[in-house]
């Protein structure tokens, strides 16, 4: 009775997070909800005989045990936005208005396509989709043709996020968790993801014809002119090349990847700290200090995943997760493609977090197989969870701000990307499918 108002009070959550958009209710208090009321029914049942945690241990190591796992998560992405937000405030994106400016339809689509691409995945696919959507306003006036780059602006945006251990949340969490290496991922899913991307490019490039009209090409203002040029460059490749150093970092070391990032804001930050005391100007000692840039984190996003992580280590303890997992291996035979690619799919409807969250409950990592570090399964999770959220412009983080952003309706996005987004995702996961036995066969991977 216990367990069936647990796995109630999720499904109620979970749909009212699926439809945050029809509702207007936040996710971050729902998230919360379910993880107080959840954790108070495996109290309640646990007290009773009802529910027996694993290895018998009290409720509330349990609770720190699962705690200390999703801290390591939010102390990661923490450090991560922060570091993207003093780059981002001092100057370190200009590089990206000056690539792109063209008055070829064509040549911008390709342009904004791959570096949206590439610089997700040492980003976010969510500060990316900010930060070229900032640029696309500076470089297209005309609605509808501004709608078509920002709906590549998403699929690039995932598609490079899919690849990467820091490009995407879903990623992160498997990577921090172990179910995913640095080397395996971007090994394997790399050529998926870039196919993911290529098909849909192909397909508009016969769309976009002729020349951008109503912005001039200009030059693009500077921010932050208080800084010098070399100043700037120095912010950028301290924090960019420190995100690209924290997977060496735990390669090195074996230390959890949380490390690593606090290791690289210290350093940008003292850097920024420097910067500002040679300077004389006493407002900008107070308006560019890292210290204030810490309040624009996004708190409810961080929130958020706490609620949700936490809410599914419950059904994880319960034995809920363990059952559908079974049921799901049983209905498809267990196959790994239907599986994660039934996953990918949902994950266009609803939030990719708890769908990953999930999965990782229902299949603890194994020691070889499908199952293991960097097996089938964790590589094509990683691949369809980030990019098959591309399909429905609610169905990704980058899909939502895009939304909000330009005002995108789900209809037209629905109508004019959709097609798009479901050719590259299949082509990603025939890609997949088609390199797998030869890296084995090339001695590349296990097998």
């Amino acid at each position: 009775m216990i367990t069936t108002l647990i796995v109630a009070v999720f499904v109620i959550g979970y749909a009212c997070i699926a439809l945050e958009h029809g509702t207007k209710i936040n996710k971050a208090p729902v998230a919360l909800l379910m993880c107080a009321i959840c954790w108070t029914l495996v109290t309640v049942g646990v007290n009773s005989g009802a529910i027996a945690l694993p290895h018998g241990e009290p409720i509330t190591e349990r609770m720190l045990h699962h705690l200390s796992e999703t801290c390591e998560i939010i102390v990661f992405l923490m450090g991560a936005m922060t570091i993207v937000e003093i780059v981002d405030a001092n100057g370190g994106f200009n590089f990206v208005r000056y690539r792109l400016q063209t008055t070829s339809k064509r040549k911008l689509m390709w342009r904004m396509a791959w570096m949206t691409f590439f610089l997700s995945a040492v980003l976010d696919n969510l500060t990316t989709s900010i930060v070229m959507i900032m640029v696309l306003r500076k470089l297209v006036a005309n609605k509808e043709d501004r709608f078509l780059f920002a709906g590549l602006i998403i699929l690039a945006a995932n598609a490079g996020g899919a690849f990467s251990p820091i490009g995407d949340v879903t990623t992160i969490m498997l990577w921090v968790r172990g179910m995913l290496s640095t080397q395996g991922v971007i090994t394997e899913v790399f050529l998926p993801s870039v196919a993911s991307l290529l098909i849909p490019c192909l397909i508009m490039h016969f769309r976009m014809k002729g020349e951008i009209e109503g912005v001039k090409i200009e030059e693009f203002v500077e921010k932050n002119q208080e800084f010098s040029q070399k100043e700037r460059n120095i912010v950028f490749c301290l924090g960019v090349g420190g995100l690209l150093f924290v997977p060496i970092f735990k390669s090195l070391t074996h230390l959890a990847p949380y490390v690593g990032i606090l290791l690289v804001l210290g350093v940008l930050w003292t850097a920024v700290e420097v910067f500002l005391a040679r300077k004389k100007n006493h407002h900008l000692m107070s308006t560019h200090r890292v210290t204030n840039m810490l309040q624009k984190i996004d708190m409810t996003t961080i929130l958020f995943f706490l609620g949700i992580l936490m809410t599914v280590a419950t059904l994880q303890d319960t034995g809920v997760l363990t059952a559908f997992g079974q049921w799901l291996n049983d209905v498809t035979g267990e196959n790994h493609y239907a599986i994660t690619g039934v996953i990918g799919a949902a994950s266009s409807i609803v939030d990719n977090v708890p769908l990953v969250a999930g999965c990782m409950g229902m299949y603890p990592i194994d020691v070889a197989g499908a199952l293991a570090q960097d097996g089938i399964f964790w590589q094509l999770l990683a691949y369809c969870a980030g990019v098959g959220g591309s399909m429905l412009i609610i169905g990704s983080a980058a899909g939502v701000v895009v939304m909000g952003l330009e005002n995108i309706s789900f209809g037209w996005y629905l109508k004019n990307i959709t097609l798009l987004a479901l050719a590259g995702y299949l082509a990603g996961i025939a890609v997949y499918a088609i390199q797998h036995p030869i890296f084995v066969s090339l001695g590349l991977i296990n097998a």
